[in-house]
């Protein structure tokens, strides 16, 4: 095993590690699109909302991308809590490799975020989703992707903020516009023109219309593949700008 993969593995499994002893977390963090899930997709129930496909159909992506999204981004916070107690000038002096501190952080936040989607798609499907199941293995990819570049997007802003307080409006200024402007509970080619076309300008709408194609089994679209796309070159691009994030901390 090379280097760069055994000092990843050690990383995911401490962190790991962490995770699997915080219960609570594992469990609550799937707990807003679930009520999303529970007391919005009621009301969505035989609407006429897409071409193709149930309202469950539609929204169930939608709230595995919302889960991914609010979840990844704050994971900065934790980089944070270990600047102020020390780990990470511990980890500085170690010869563990820049990139693997990241990617072993990021590999246990995406395996955290497919587990709680797990959670939500069941819950889905005894509220009535009925979905191919590449389509729905096809939405975990995704959000898999989304988390790796939200979370390494969050990780290199906490590598240049000193406190919490600068970290949540920034994560707060960027969320709340993304979810509202990329589809995630309802398509935006519902809304006026202006709005869909804006919309097309954050790269999570792309996302979120590949993962809808994939509910109802259109797998060679073309909202497939420049979702896919999107995704790949959105989770590269912000890997790469952590991980000079973290070499140049470490210098």
């Amino acid at each position: 095993m090379s280097p760069f993969l055994s000092d990843t593995a050690l990383v995911f499994g401490r962190y790991a590690r962490q995770t699997l002893r915080s219960k609570l977390q594992m469990l609550f963090g799937v707990l807003m699109p679930l009520l999303y899930l529970l007391f919005f997709g009621p009301l969505l129930t035989d609407l006429p909302l897409a071409s193709a496909g149930s309202s469950w159909q539609l929204l169930v992506p939608g709230l595995l991308l919302q889960l991914a999204l609010f979840g990844a981004a704050f994971c900065g916070f934790g980089i944070i809590m270990e600047k102020q107690h020390g780990v990470v000038d511990r980890m500085r002096v170690t010869p563990v490799s820049r990139a693997a501190l990241l990617m072993g952080r990021v590999l246990r936040d995406a395996a955290l975020f497919v587990f709680q989607s797990v959670l939500l798609v069941l819950a889905a499907v005894a509220m009535g989703l009925r979905a191919p199941l590449p389509g729905i293995l096809i939405g975990f990819v995704f959000v898999a992707l989304l988390t790796a570049a939200l979370a390494s997007l969050s990780y290199a802003l906490a590598m240049k903020v000193s406190a919490p307080q600068e970290f949540g409006p920034v994560i707060n200024a960027v969320t709340m516009p993304s979810m509202l402007l990329s589809g995630l509970m309802l398509p935006m080619t519902l809304g006026p023109t202006w709005l869909d076309v804006l919309s097309h300008v954050m790269p999570l709408r792309y996302l979120v219309d590949a993962v809808r194609s994939a509910y109802v089994g259109a797998y060679a679209s073309s909202a497939m593949l420049h979702g896919a796309l999107v995704a790949l070159a959105f989770a590269a691009l912000s890997m790469a700008l952590c991980t000079r994030a973290f070499r140049r901390a470490a210098a």
